[in-house]
């Protein structure tokens, strides 16, 4: 799945949302949810859906299953989901879900809140083991529900000729926003686009991290969007757009920041190690470099993106699926993905292997330390819909408008309004 396909997918599980809330409801998921399903013993065949990315993903996930159920003496059959929201929500009407599954980041409070979720992640081996922004993005009301998968972060990304052209160097990486406006300038005099940036708050958000606030409070009970480090981060932003220091990849005729990096369009982007398979396949002579993100007025800041390994509260095979995802998080079988299909381990103590492996990769483990993942509560969707919106219109709206707007909406959604 390339890029350009994950935002267009993140788009349909939007337009699904309500869909899965209403289906989960319907069949049973409550606040309240009734009595476990009652396990059954001896050999079973666990249904896995995953959201996968491709060929390479769904051939990895189906072998390691397959190695899983040969030493446990069971079966596991993996399906890709074709529209996993859409697909899981179907399945919880049915009374049917599958016992694991993948579940977005961004989808999981809404799973969690209505009691579709088995929280068994603190049974898994060395559950401390998975970076802490990690746990926390699956975590609700205390509880660490599922194991993560895999993650990303945003880093800076330089188009190597391009920045060599302006007769710039390593040195010149900006590192603060300051040297980001500077180089910034630098580039653009020479006539280059300096920085393609997704006009979302996928993309937008890093800059709130780094100035210090974002959408809500860490235990993601009250809204904190219309703050002044919000305030000053999307005024900073604006003023990098409005002086064409940044522009949307819309404006420069590509799809996503990768595409406008890739043909030359812009000096930098901001995007996820995603970017690798995408500059691979489409543009593979093109040379660049991996940066972290450059550090705002209360530091380094970035965001995360994860999938965890669910396990549905009605499945009747919870051990089988506990030891299956157990198999799934191991080191080993992490780096098997990562070489798969460029995933990259979401437990710490792989961090050496995989960088010593996948150097270029480094700023993007690294930033995990100090990532800011999904907005980690229910009912946001059309929310955060909504600001991504009023983001695309940031030259012609004035931030603290914008997140006057968000900060209420978020409020009726949190229902502390």
């Amino acid at each position: 799945m390339t890029p350009i396909h994950r935002r267009a997918a993140a788009l349909t599980s939007l337009a699904c949302a309500t869909t899965l809330l209403s289906a989960a409801c319907g069949s049973g998921f409550d606040d309240n949810p009734a009595e476990p399903a009652q396990q059954t013993s001896g050999p079973v065949t666990l249904q896995v859906l995953i959201g996968s990315s491709g060929e390479a993903e769904t051939a990895a996930v189906k072998q390691a299953a397959q190695t899983w159920a040969t030493s446990a003496g069971a079966g596991a059959t993996v399906t890709p989901a074709q529209d996993l929201t859409q697909q899981l929500g179907q399945a919880f009407a049915g009374d049917n879900p599958p016992d694991v599954f993948y579940v977005d980041a961004i989808r999981f409070a809404d799973y969690a809140s209505v009691g579709a979720l088995e929280p068994y992640a603190d049974k898994i081996s060395q559950p401390d083991d998975f970076y802490p922004t990690l746990r926390t993005a699956f975590t609700y009301d205390g509880k660490f529900y599922c194991a993560p998968k895999d993650f990303s972060t945003l880093a800076l990304v330089v188009n190597q000729d391009l920045w060599t052209k302006a007769g710039l160097g390593d040195s010149d990486v900006p590192t603060t926003w300051e040297q980001l406006t500077s180089v910034s300038e630098k580039l653009k005099a020479g006539g280059v686009t300096p920085l393609a940036i997704g006009d979302t708050r996928d993309r937008i958000g890093a800059f709130m991290v780094q100035a210090g606030g974002w959408i809500t409070s860490p235990d993601s009970k009250q809204a904190t969007a219309d703050s002044p480090q919000n305030i000053e981060a999307l005024d900073y932003v604006r003023k990098l757009l409005a002086d064409k220091l940044a522009q949307f990849p819309s404006q420069l005729d590509a799809g996503w920041g990768g595409e406008a990096l890739g043909k030359g369009k812009a000096a930098m982007t901001i995007e996820g190690n995603w970017i690798k398979g995408g500059l691979k396949a489409d543009f593979p002579d093109v040379k660049y470099s991996v940066h972290e993100l450059p550090a705002g007025p209360k530091g380094k800041g970035t965001l995360s993106f994860t999938t965890c390994w669910g396990i549905s509260a009605k499945s009747k095979h919870k051990q089988q699926a506990i030891s299956f995802v157990e198999a799934m998080t191991k080191a080993d079988q992490q780096m098997a993905f990562a070489r798969a299909f460029g995933v990259m381990p979401s437990r710490q103590s792989v961090k050496t292997a995989y960088t010593g492996e996948f150097p270029a990769d480094a700023p993007f483990v690294n930033g995990a330390d100090y990532a800011q993942g999904p907005v980690n509560a229910p009912k946001m969707d059309s929310v955060l819909a909504d600001f991504d919106t009023g983001l695309q219109k940031l030259t012609s709206t004035a931030p603290k408008t914008l997140l006057q707007r968000v900060q209420k909406n978020t409020q009726a959604a949190l229902g502390t309004s």
